[in-house]
């Protein structure tokens, strides 16, 4: 279903916004090991749920960095190493947290620190944002409070104005219940201003661009369910793709104060009309969303628009294979890696547990007579270049290879452990740190790799989730990707509803390459929702699982390395 907004509607009396008193905030701090998103880690994440004064729940928990705490930090929040120690990282962590501020809006004391962890986090750990709107109380109290009335609006200094009851100590749930505190005195400020809505609040900060003001009328008429969302410039082009649980909503916010990038008021300057798609579930709006960037590549997206996108790991077709990185990958591939920087890293890792060449220059069959390069004179390359090793012996590290790829054997990873506790006791704790890493990153691919090639390897899976009304989300994957979607509403028998959705499914041929031709990043985003807590088989017309001797094995072993916990042991 497609519906139209265009600049010359006007809003109608329902569309006016949604009252603030209705409106669900879910305020937010964290504890981080520093101030570098891309470079520190979170130890503590705190959060308050409220509505319309009332506090509809919390969320607290110390978080595994996996990495050292520095000292000035923990004498600024008093966590510990030993605190953190059993705390689950945040891989573990993101999912329930997710969950809890599903719909509702962000709230953060100085949100951009805030927000900015959690997209890191959630970009490290393979989860979509959810794009949720974003509410900074830094910035309403400079927008509320005169230079008088607060001269510092650090919340320490907020709190003690208006007699937060949590006095801010540098943990996150107290300084989410003291920035609660601050947020309601705030709010109640701007009642006598005439700010009653979601939308005036965001109106009422100075952000929003005359632009911006004069393109609300693109939001009238769109739809409040879930779907994709396209801005269409002068000439019907394809600006911005997005998602959304709730499109007429989402649309808005990139008319308020909450949507603060450039290049994105840039675009809403230029769009004259959104087009949206409604769909099943979110499910089906993240593929469509995908699906819709591979076919028009809106340059105002940043996100990958190449549905293929990802690097993969194979071994040349040659006398002596050795390991490179492609785009494109075929039977045997490992991957996809997420960046060509990652492939590169399987590789090296690789090539060094195996003693698979890394040279690229052509070395025939036979009668080789070249100079060995110094990896043989360390015994990491058994020098065919130099016709020290023959066709087939050299062969039995190509295969070893083989069988990581197919799950046959973790024998590379083995190799590799064996090596960090050879580093390890001979005291080269650092290097030995770098090389724990390089093989924890390695596991993970790998076995994602693995999980997405099983999906892909099914003619059919058909799977559904609850829905948040009582009712059941659908889903019929051929091969990795996704045939089909549906809902069968609260009291509707679901099995019907299942049916009719099989008998209209898309029909899906298997291609070349581990995923069967299905794109990488759809198959990621159906696996994930395929592996959240809660989804459940209906019906599978093959066995689906992996290989006893696949990645997954070592799985235990990445999450006591990450955390520091006998990182130098092999697989149980």
């Amino acid at each position: 279903m497609t519906t139209t907004a265009t600049d010359d509607s006007q809003l109608s009396f329902d569309e006016l916004g949604t009252p603030l008193r209705e409106t669900t905030f879910v305020v937010v701090d964290l504890e981080t090991t520093g101030g570098r998103h891309g470079e520190d880690a979170i130890t503590e994440i705190g959060a308050v749920k409220v509505r319309g004064g009332e506090v509809l729940g919390e969320f607290g928990t110390l978080v595994n960095p996996g990495r050292p705490i520095p000292l000035e930090i923990v004498r600024l929040t008093g966590i510990t190493e030993a605190m953190v120690y059993p705390a689950p990282p945040v891989a573990e962590v993101l999912p329930a947290f997710l969950e809890f501020a599903a719909g509702a809006v962000l709230v953060a004391h100085n949100a951009g620190f805030d927000t900015g962890f959690l997209k890191a986090a959630c970009t490290r750990h393979g989860y979509a944002w959810p794009k949720p709107p974003v509410l900074c109380t830094v910035k309403l109290a400079r927008r509320v409070l005169t230079r008088d009335e607060a001269p510092s609006c650090k919340l320490s200094a907020l709190a003690a104005m208006f007699s937060a009851s949590t006095t801010p100590n540098h943990r996150a749930l107290d300084d989410a219940r003291a920035t609660v505190d601050v947020l309601h005195a705030l709010l109640e400020r701007l009642g006598p201003l005439g700010v009653h809505s979601l939308e005036e609040l965001f109106d009422y900060l100075p952000e929003v661009t005359p632009a911006q003001r004069r393109k609300r009328t693109l939001a009238a008429g769109l739809p409040s369910a879930s779907g994709v969302y396209m801005f269409r410039g002068p000439s019907e082009e394809v600006l911005y793709v997005g998602t959304a649980s709730d499109l007429r909503r989402r649309v808005r916010q990139y008319f308020t104060g909450s949507e603060s990038r450039g290049r994105i008021r840039e675009m809403v300057a230029l769009a004259t009309r959104v087009d949206t798609v409604v769909c099943a579930h979110s499910l089906e709006a993240e593929v469509r969303e995908l699906r819709l960037l591979a076919a028009h590549r809106p340059q105002y997206n940043r996100r990958s628009k190449n549905p293929q996108a990802g690097w993969w790991v194979v071994l040349t077709e040659e006398a002596f294979p050795r390991l490179s990185v492609v785009r494109r990958a075929r039977d045997g591939a490992l991957g996809p890696f997420r960046t060509r920087g990652a492939a590169d890293s399987a590789a090296a890792a690789i090539s060094d547990a195996t003693g698979l060449r890394t040279c690229t220059q052509r070395i025939p069959a036979k009668g080789a007579r070249g100079t060995p390069c110094a990896l043989a004179e360390l015994g990491r390359c058994g020098a065919p270049c130099a016709g020290r090793q023959d066709v087939a012996s050299y062969a039995l590290g190509a295969q070893v290879v083989q069988d990581l790829a197919s799950g046959q054997s973790t024998a590379p990873f083995e190799r590799l452990a064996a090596q960090l506790a050879e580093l390890a006791a001979t005291e080269r704790f650092e290097e030995a740190a770098l090389r724990r890493d390089r093989l924890a990153n390695l596991v993970r691919a790998v076995d994602r790799g693995q999980r997405m090639a099983a999906l892909a390897a099914l003619p059919e899976v058909v799977a559904a989730r609850p829905d948040e009304h009582g009712g059941w989300e659908f889903a019929v994957v051929r091969h990795g990707r996704l045939a089909s979607a549906g809902v069968a509403r609260r009291g509707t028998p679901p099995m019907p509803v299942v049916a009719a959705l099989v008998a209209a499914a898309e029909t899906v041929l298997p291609g070349e390459g581990p995923l069967r031709g299905a794109p990488a990043e759809e198959t990621g985003v159906v696996l994930r929702w395929l592996a959240r807590q809660g989804t459940r088989l209906v019906h599978c017309d093959q066995p689906w699982s992996v290989p006893v001797r696949s990645a997954a094995a070592w799985l235990d072993w990445v999450d006591r390395a990450v955390a520091g916990r006998g990182g130098y042991q092999g697989a149980n």
